[in-house]
């Protein structure tokens, strides 16, 4: 969709000119999922137990999701006020974005990142303002304070970035946070934090009370780490005030009671799923490793995902691995995102990957210089 021609009521032309968001392709019972940054491990059965006993479908949820609220204020040494529950953290970044940034605003934020930061400012009626990754595919922090105006209302920080894996480091975000005007959002985007390993990594609710500026929120999610994708919860931690600006601009009722008492009951189970988190990450590393090994120039991941710069060719050998029974996440012109799956999958993503590497041209950015075509 590139404009309003077609729409039979007026539509903002901006939105018009917006592609829906698309998810990650779909797989049959022959192919491993490796598009949409999944946990491959099935919820624990204590947590199915609790999701089934709660029954109650003509009741509405507790709208402010108080229990887990309570449960998050006290691991993170917050008032309950200080935590809002969203249907995956997602719908509270949009919330964020939304009651902070209007026409004639603008938001920053790195790209190429989360597909949905463009969108989440142009809905809201703000220009989006994206800054281009810095080497190794990471967060070029220099340059989003750099791009910072009168004119900024919002800065997203993703961390580990999606889809190229690198963290931004905690001295970093600090002396990032340091050059921000204390009146601008910024927003910490920690959806994979628990797969984290690397010890200088950011961690934005590392001490008591959160995150000691009030212009930082930070956001986690039960999506990825904890298994709930399909149940779509994640949290926000940061000041009161914020996020009652964020609650205002929020759809009544979004997170469901089933939501909020799997996530109860994966935090009651955190040790056993974290263990889980664990066997991903030494996954992620070894197929990093080996990666590496055929030939590509694969950036650091700390995520549940690596990333292979395919640039030109990255439709071409997104098909290859399709053929296969593998379905990745393609970014046209930039790269392939593989999450990381089950075991099995992994010998099949490093036998087309090491198929294709030689094919890629002289100087290409995705191989690594000692390959041979």
């Amino acid at each position: 969709m590139t404009d309003a021609s077609d729409i039979p009521v007026r539509v903002r032309p901006e939105v018009a000119a917006l592609p829906p968001y698309k998810q990650g392709r779909q797989a049959g019972s022959d192919a491993f999922k490796l598009s949409s940054n999944e946990n491959p491990f099935d919820p624990l059965p204590g947590v199915l137990d609790q999701v089934r006993e709660i029954g109650g479908f003509n009741r509405y949820p507790d709208a402010s999701a108080a229990r887990l609220r309570a449960r998050l204020a006290e691991r993170f040494g917050v008032s309950d006020d200080a935590v809002h529950i969203g249907a995956g953290s997602v719908s509270i970044l949009a919330q964020l974005v939304q009651a902070t940034a209007g026409p004639g605003d603008e938001v920053i934020y790195a790209w190429r990142s989360f597909e949905a930061y463009p969108w989440l400012a142009i809905v809201a009626g703000a220009t989006a303002v994206p800054v281009p990754l810095g080497l190794g595919a990471r967060h070029d922090l220099d340059a989003m304070a750099t791009a910072i105006t009168e004119r900024t209302r919002a800065i997203i920080v993703c961390s580990p970035n999606n889809p190229t894996g690198p963290v931004v480091t905690q001295a970093e975000f600090d002396a990032f946070v340091e050059k921000v005007p204390a009146d601008v959002l910024v927003i910490l985007d920690e959806a994979y934090a628990e797969f984290v390993t690397a010890p200088d990594a950011v961690d934005g609710l590392r001490a008591p009370g959160g995150h000691p500026r009030a212009n930082v929120v930070v956001l986690r999610t039960f999506s990825k780490a904890f298994g709930l994708a399909g149940l779509r919860v994640g949290y926000a931690v940061g000041h009161p005030r914020v996020l009652d600006a964020a609650r205002s601009t929020a759809i009544p009722l979004s997170v469901t009671a089933h939501a909020e008492v799997a996530a109860l009951a994966s935090l009651d189970a955190e040790s056993e799923l974290l263990e889980r988190v664990s066997v991903i990450a030494a996954r992620r590393d070894a197929l990093v490793a080996a990666l590496r090994e055929t030939g590509w120039d694969v950036p650091d991941a700390q995520g549940n995902f690596v990333w292979l710069p395919a640039g030109d060719e990255t439709i071409d050998i997104a098909e290859r691995f399709v053929e296969a029974g593998l379905i990745v996440r393609p970014f046209a012109g930039d790269g392939i995102r593989i999450s990381v799956g089950e075991h099995e999958s992994v010998e099949k993503v490093l036998g087309i990957a090491g198929s294709v590497v030689g094919t890629l041209p002289e100087g290409h950015r995705g191989r690594a210089a000692s390959v041979e075509k």
